[in-house]
């Protein structure tokens, strides 16, 4: 194994072009150049607004959690609620209307848990985490077209089988979730 000593350096960028527009993505095209050995390189980017997810949890220490149909794995997954942050709108009101929206639970104690990378190979955005304690169910679901969404509330040990098992595997809600709970499972 080549062990090196030196952090890797910025790639320079040569070229910048812009490519086809995705409905959530805008996609461009960078040329750069590695510094280690001098090649040049076309690399895919897309640019995204920013995401945030909610740890949301019930008095009793439930998270509530969301099962809904994904177009990518063309599979039911099991996450937690979240979106796309809207223009202008700060990551903490997007956290509460998206919990709002996609379960009609709400809090007043909210915490801060950190962003994530969600894929910085190809992707320039972040993913905010946020823990809400003590929610209630207060509104009616608010979904979006694209949504058909059904709510489960889980106890942590459900959540590390439903992990275990590979029922639980969205890595947005997983890196969410573990910034709360121990996901290994119990011996």
């Amino acid at each position: 194994m080549n062990n090196r000593d030196t952090d890797p350096k910025p790639w320079t960028l040569l070229e910048q072009t812009a490519g086809p527009e995705l409905k959530v993505f805008k996609s461009r095209f960078e040329r750069r150049l590695n510094p280690r050995n001098g090649k040049e390189l076309e690399c895919l980017i897309l640019d995204s607004r920013d995401w945030v997810n909610v740890v949301a949890l019930t008095p009793t220490g439930e998270a509530v959690l969301v099962k809904q149909f994904r177009f990518g794995s063309g599979s039911v997954t099991i996450e937690i609620p979240g979106g796309v942050i809207d223009p202008g709108e700060e990551h903490e009101a997007a956290a509460k209307r998206e919990l709002k929206e996609e379960t009609g639970f709400v809090s007043e104690k909210w915490t801060y848990l950190g962003a994530t990378e969600p894929n910085p190979a190809i992707l320039n955005n972040l993913c905010h985490h946020w823990l809400a304690e003590d929610v209630i169910l207060k509104y009616e679901l608010n979904l979006d077209d694209g949504e058909d969404i059904a709510i489960i509330t889980s106890a942590i040990d459900e959540i590390r089988k439903a992990v275990s098992s590979g029922r639980l595997r969205h890595a947005l809600a997983l890196a969410g979730l573990s910034k709360v709970f121990d996901l290994r499972p119990v011996k």
